[in-house]
């Protein structure tokens, strides 16, 4: 049965490493959560190491320069591990070849050109019909915009066969108080169309292994997970081993009663058995 807990400082002590979601655990967005915050540099006063582990589709310091104008400050983090970096490196190395149709904002253009790899020379960005491969890193407007509308352009991709690199596998995230799809529900759309999808970021093992990297520390350093993905953070930490965190008042509030703060025991628990997924601890916010 998953603990709850009331703040982070009550099991703390019985970690070394922390792998810390960033998006509706410490910030929403629009701003970052004081609460969250002070936990993080608590932790690090005692010892322990915290890498702010993301599904953004963006490298390193595309993150980094975001997190500061929300008000994360450097002292609550060591390092920032994104699924855009060990998805840049899957693509850079050919996985979905070299003439590539991204499908994502320009925001995330960093994804093709925050990079000194001499790789990136042969990798050009074109029409999806001339493309080897697809890249994903968001909708193009994912203010307004639905999987449906992807759905004749992907159609069109699956035709050919052609493989897709996604760049963040969360489905959706909040942005303040509305709700946006993300590059994984692209993803898992292509895939119930039949086509293939190749996945970097949580709950797939090559992010936890470059956060630690990261790091600096091996696995015998016991570690612990932090997220409010139930399929992504949670299942990611289990898949690896790695005891967990779940932020109940992230993506789940709404299933887990009236306090954001505190989750009803029974509803969490119902809830979770209809996931299928058991984390070892559940909190309403970081703090």
């Amino acid at each position: 049965m998953t603990r709850i807990i009331h703040e982070l400082a009550e099991i703390g002590g019985d970690y070394g490493v922390l792998f810390c979601d960033l998006w509706g655990c410490v910030h929403n967005g629009k701003a970052a959560y004081p609460a969250a915050i002070a936990a993080l540099q608590r932790w690090r006063l005692g010892g322990g190491k915290v890498a702010l582990v993301t599904n953004a589709p963006r490298p390193r310091a595309m993150v980094e320069q975001q997190i500061d104008r929300l008000g994360v400050p450097r002292d609550a983090w060591d390092d920032i591990v994104t699924s855009g970096d060990a998805a840049q490196d899957a693509m850079l190395a050919g996985r979905v070849g070299s003439r590539v149709w991204h499908v994502g904002p320009d925001r995330d253009l960093s994804f093709f050109t925050d990079t000194d790899d001499p790789r990136a020379a042969a990798l050009e960005r074109v029409a999806l019909e001339e493309a080897e491969g697809i890249v994903v890193t968001g909708p193009y407007d994912d203010l307004t915009e639905t999987p449906e509308d992807y759905r004749e352009r992907l159609a069109a991709a699956r035709a050919r066969n052609l493989p897709l690199l996604c760049a963040n596998p969360d489905l959706v995230v909040d942005y303040g108080e509305q709700r946006l799809y993300c590059a994984g529900a692209l993803a898992q759309l292509y895939e119930e169309m039949g086509g293939e999808a190749l996945y970097f970021g949580k709950p797939h093992a090559p992010i936890y292994d470059l956060a630690r990297r990261r790091l600096g520390v091996g696995p015998e350093v016991p570690a612990l997970a932090i997220g409010d993905g139930i399929g992504t953070d949670i299942a990611g930490a289990v898949a690896q081993g790695i005891d967990s965190i779940f932020v109940t008042g992230g993506l789940a509030a709404e299933f887990m009663g009236g306090d954001v703060e505190s989750p009803d025991p029974a509803l969490l628990e119902r809830w979770l058995e209809g996931q299928g997924i058991h984390p070892t601890f559940a909190i309403g916010r970081l703090r």
